[in-house]
Order: structure tokens, then sequence, then C-alpha cells
């Protein structure tokens, strides 16, 4: 089996807590999502990765049962959806792309009231407080009013809210976006710690070392298909040279005709050249040679992202 034709996974494996196969959804006779075929295995940490249009959305609509399929199979814990959606979503949690966290209420509230809508009692929901408030390291912010919290602080209630029901399965669409950098690396220590206890985790990120850091196997969507899956470190060794040579200002592209044969391969964005190489060496002993202003380093999961969707943007 190749990383980019995977084989479709078996709805029914028991330690799969999640799995689709060949699902499809078209509107207006447009498909959004084309014959997408994936598995999450229990206690795994997977991310589904794609531009913007790539049918994600979709996708993780159709798991969570707020979109019918128009064909294919989609199971979350085993029970097949639509038809389980309700009994689904008390053993699955949910961090939305944007915060919904209700201004009326402070954080503490924020919690007892979601807990109610999955059945726990007002006794149980509090008793559950202080130890998701330690989680999201908010325990001094408990009766805090939202408004007073800053854009972490929210992000962090919104991921300790979808705990309230010890979900088995955590969906999380962008969990770190328009964070800065320290609160985004308190939340990937935080989803570490849900791996360590044994959740399973499907998040969708734009964040290429987001999903390097956190996931054991990506799946690339583009155009409604999986175009690419597996291990990060392994769709970087198979998919891209090793090395890359960033090379920055106007002389960067008469050298590069001049030197052809420095690079494996090579890509031309505004005024960055970025040069793909199994052995970088001589290029940049070349470009130090000529004074040129370049950067070399490892090359990693953004590049894999780049080669298979392309750098034009998406709307």
């Amino acid at each position: 089996m190749t990383s980019s034709s995977p084989a479709p996974p078996n709805p029914d494996s028991a330690d799969a807590a999640l799995a689709v196969a060949d699902l499809r959804k078209s509107y207006n006779g447009r498909p959004a999502v084309d014959g997408v075929a994936f598995s999450v295995r229990r206690g795994e940490c997977a991310g589904l990765l794609g531009p913007n249009g790539a049918g994600k959305t979709t996708t993780l609509r159709i798991c969570l049962g707020a979109t019918r399929q128009d064909s294919g199979a989609a199971r979350i814990l085993g029970m097949p959806m639509p038809e389980n959606a309700l009994a689904a979503r008390k053993r699955t949690g949910v961090v939305p792309q944007k915060d919904s966290l209700d201004p009326d209420f402070n954080c503490a509230e924020n919690l007892e009231m979601f807990a109610r809508y999955f059945g726990v009692s007002r006794a149980a929901a509090r008793a559950k407080i202080p130890a998701l408030l330690d989680f999201a390291g908010l325990a001094e912010r408990r009766d805090e009013p939202i408004a007073n919290l800053s854009g972490g602080m929210q992000r962090r209630l919104t991921l300790a809210r979808a705990l309230v029901n010890d979900p088995d399965l955590i969906f999380l669409d962008e969990p770190t976006t328009g964070l800065d950098p320290q609160a985004r690396h308190l939340i990937w220590e935080r989803l570490r710690r849900l791996r360590q206890s044994g959740k399973t985790l499907l998040l969708t990120t734009h964040f290429m070392e987001e999903a390097e850091r956190l996931c054991d196997r990506v799946y690339v969507m583009d155009g409604g298909k999986i175009v690419a899956d597996g291990p990060p470190a392994r769709l970087v060794s198979e998919k891209v040279e090793r090395e890359v040579v960033e090379i920055y200002g106007d002389r960067a592209n008469q050298f590069l005709e001049r030197n052809a044969a420095l690079a494996d391969r090579r890509e031309r964005f505004g005024e960055l050249s970025y040069c793909y190489c199994r052995d970088a060496g001589p290029l940049a002993a070349a470009l130090a040679a000529a004074g040129l202003s370049f950067t070399h380093r490892p090359a990693n999961l953004e590049d894999v992202f780049l080669k298979l969707v392309g750098r034009e943007l998406r709307e």
C-alpha cells in the first residue's frame, strides 16, 4: 500500500475510534467529498489537512452526523452515522473553530451549563469543574467573566468544555488558530496529556508544525479526496527531497539559472526561491561564495503539503 492510495478502512474494525469508507457528498452537482476513506485508531491523534475548500469541514460534519452523506459509511466508536448521532455525541467532544462560550456566565458556570446538555447532574458537574479548570490552567479564574479572559484563556476553556462528558473521541477544528506562541504551546501540552490518558483525537489545522508535533498520522485532502496519508516523518521522507534552501532577492533567479544542476527541484514564489536538494551542501557553499542571502533547513511537512496542493491562495 502506498501513502497516496490507502486501502479502504474497515468501519467495523474493533480498534477504530473513527472510520469512514468511500464517503461522497455533493452540493449542486459539485462533489465536496469524493470517495474519502480513512480511520483513526483508539488512542491515536490524527490530522486532517488541506487548503480551504478541500472538503475537511464537510467530512467532519458527516462524521459527527450533522450532514448526511450521499453514499459511503461513517462510524464513530462502532456506531453508524448519522443514524446513531445522538448516542455517538455523548461519547465525543468537539472543539469548534470559533469559541462559543456564553458571555452571560463565568468560567465555572459555562462548564456546568454545558455538562447539563449531556445529562450530567448539577452535583456531578460541579464535582468535575475543579479538575477541568486546573487542566485548562484556569483554576484561579473560576469566577471570572468570559469577557475578562484573553483569547488563549477562552480557547483553553473551550477545550475544557469539550471534556465535560469524559469523551472517548475528541474533534478539534483548528484548535490554536489566532493564538500567540505561548498559548499555542500550552494547548499542545494539554493535547499531549489527553493522548497519554488514552483519548483519541482528530484535528484539522493549517499549522503544519502543529500536525508534525501532535499527530501519529495525517491525511492530506484536496478537491474532496485524500491525496496522501501517513506518519508525518514518513511523508516528508517519501514526498520531498531531504533539504531545502530558501534564497532571497532579485539575484537569486540569475544565480539559479547559472547553477541549475545544484538543486534537484526548485520553485519560485514572489522574491523567494525554494531549492529542494538531496544534498544541499554544494548549493549552500556556492551561495555563500556568491554573497547571496539564504536559509538552509531540513524539509518538513509544510514542504510536503505545498508540493501536493500547490502554493496558490485558496479562498
